[in-house]
């Protein structure tokens, strides 16, 4: 018994709404790291979903997961180094002291 590609979409959805939810309201830099993972986590399942149901013989969408997940590794990778650098400079990782930061 196969799951519908409906459900599938279902919690995809709610995924990259609560990801843009938190990405719009939170201040917090990680949570916003957070909430962008989860954008892009749904987009995943998208991509496998669409390649499972679509096509299911070939592999594209589990190849463009992949690739998704790897850019994602080296954006959270590259936002943590910026984070520990604003940390040490004004122990605080809020988004609005950021504003203030010289350049």
């Amino acid at each position: 018994m196969s799951i519908p590609m409906e459900f599938y979409l279902v919690v995809s959805t709610i995924m990259f709404f609560t990801g843009v939810y938190g990405f719009i309201t939170r201040h917090n830099m990680l949570a916003i790291l957070m909430s962008l993972e989860l954008i892009l986590n749904a987009v995943n399942v998208n991509f496998v979903v669409f390649n499972r149901f679509l096509f299911p013989g070939q592999m594209e969408g589990m190849f463009f997961s992949i690739f998704s997940i790897g850019v994602a590794a080296a954006e959270t990778a590259v936002a943590i180094a910026i984070i520990i650098n604003v940390f040490r400079n004004m122990k605080k990782i809020d988004t609005s002291e950021v504003k203030n930061m010289k350049y």
